[in-house]
């Protein structure tokens, strides 16, 4: 048998580490044990009976391999020695001994993946051996091999979820859930059937079951949805609601329908998974949002408070308002009154002077570029303080040496004249020592 890859990291060799691995089916893959030691002439001996005892190294231990243990590793043969092993383990079924058939029914779900020739037909003989321990190992095998071999095991599934022993039924159910992760159909179609049974408590287990299959966007899956809340047990019905949520996720329509149908139940706790799965869908969407206002006047409590609670969510301030106050003439728990007042305060109107600023709009926000212009005037921008313009990179300007200045000269003031605009020219005018002509 080839070993199993595993990615490992070129740096450090350890494997490498991935967000989800798959789960391989047990029925696949062949159990481990003594017996795989052994080699595949060996346990062909060993099962026909021609040797009776081999004993081989296993775990640091010297084990005898007898008759059951050679049957119990037919599943490990060569391919080419398949047809003799499956004769050999058809005889092994109708073995005295039993051990041997506990041994060839241990090995029967992983052998059967290689060939089921009238194994399943022996599976279902031997679910009603003499033997306890041999039954016992019956229903472990159907549990094992019903996630891969739903036809094969159909009949004998059916009879075993049915057995008045809790043992037997519990294997069958372990069956059953394990085959919603292979293959939902053929659990719908059990469940179908178990739905119809007057034992009220094998119609329980089945709605229990379409919880597991109900993402499945399929008729099939919505006809038992809507048989189960049609039982006339209350736990089913109970069961069942508790799966509308998801449904919900899946489709919003057959969601709505199905939450109508629910809300209007006459056991509370199916009413409120009606109320948890409308809360899934789309408020929008008007068929919820006339549920959410019925529901918010129903005459359970605990309807109407998670119906009220979603209000706030369908409808504007004033609308809502308007709606409070007509629910507050009839409204008579105190929790609900409380929740109706709160929707009702208007904080503009009558809350206090704090509230009444908290209400208002914010002021716009100034922009950037005309908070640089107002700093860099000096200005302070709304309640802030004048922030210095200079930047923290810039440095600091030192204050210039001072040079010695220069003798200052007597400063000649303006005479009148000056300053009335007349100045003397002496081009103009001769000297006064000559006459002027």
């Amino acid at each position: 048998m080839a070993k199993k890859y595993i990615a490992r990291d070129p740096r450090t060799g350890k494997p490498i580490q991935v967000s989800q691995s798959a789960k391989a089916d047990a029925s696949y893959e062949p159990v481990q044990g003594p017996w795989c030691a052994l080699l595949p002439s060996d346990i062909m001996s060993l099962a026909e009976g021609t040797l009776e005892e081999r004993e081989v190294r296993w775990k640091n231990d010297t084990l005898s391999m007898t008759r059951q243990h050679g049957v119990r590793g037919l599943s490990h043969v060569p391919q080419h020695m398949i047809r003799p092993a499956h004769a050999l383990l058809l005889l092994a079924f109708e073995d005295e001994q039993p051990d041997v058939r506990i041994a060839a029914l241990d090995v029967l779900p992983e052998f059967a993946v290689r060939r089921s020739d009238e194994l399943f037909d022996w599976l279902s003989v031997l679910l009603d051996d003499d033997d306890p321990r041999v039954q016992k190992a019956a229903s472990a095998a159907l549990a094992r091999a019903a996630p891969t071999f739903p036809s094969g095991v159909r009949s004998s599934l059916e009879n075993e979820l049915r057995s008045p022993s809790k043992e037997r039924s519990q294997a069958a159910w372990s069956g059953l859930e394990a085959l919603t992760k292979t293959w939902p159909d053929v659990v719908a179609d059990h469940v179908d059937s178990l739905l119809l049974e007057p034992d009220v408590h094998l119609r329980r287990r089945a709605a229990k079951m379409i919880n597991a299959i109900v993402s499945r966007k399929t008729s099939a899956v919505w006809d038992l949805v809507s048989w189960a809340l049609n039982d006339e047990d209350a736990q089913v019905r109970k069961t069942v609601a508790k799966s509308l949520p998801r449904l919900a996720q899946q489709d919003v329509r057959m969601g709505t329908m199905f939450a109508e149908r629910a809300i209007a139940d006459v056991d509370a706790d199916v009413r409120l998974s009606a109320i948890k799965t409308i809360q899934r869908l789309n408020r929008g969407h008007g068929r919820a949002r006339d549920l959410i206002l019925a529901g918010a006047r129903s005459s359970d409590v605990r309807v109407r408070r998670a119906c009220v609670e979603l209000l706030p969510k369908l409808m504007s301030e004033d609308e809502l308002r308007v709606l409070v106050d007509d629910l507050l003439k009839t409204e008579t728990d105190k929790k609900i009154v409380e929740t109706l007042m709160q929707y009702r305060f208007d904080a503009m109107l009558e809350g206090t002077e704090a509230e009444k600023n908290a209400a208002l709009s914010p002021a716009l926000a100034v922009p950037d570029i005309d908070k640089e212009v107002l700093l860099a005037q000096g200005k302070r921008v709304g309640m802030a303080p004048v922030e210095a313009v200079r930047t923290e990179a810039e440095p600091t300007p030192q204050p210039a040496e001072r040079l010695p200045s220069a003798p200052a000269t007597p400063e000649r003031r303006p005479t009148q004249d000056e300053l009335m605009g007349y100045h003397d020219d002496d081009d103009d005018f001769p000297p006064d020592d000559e006459p002027y002509m």
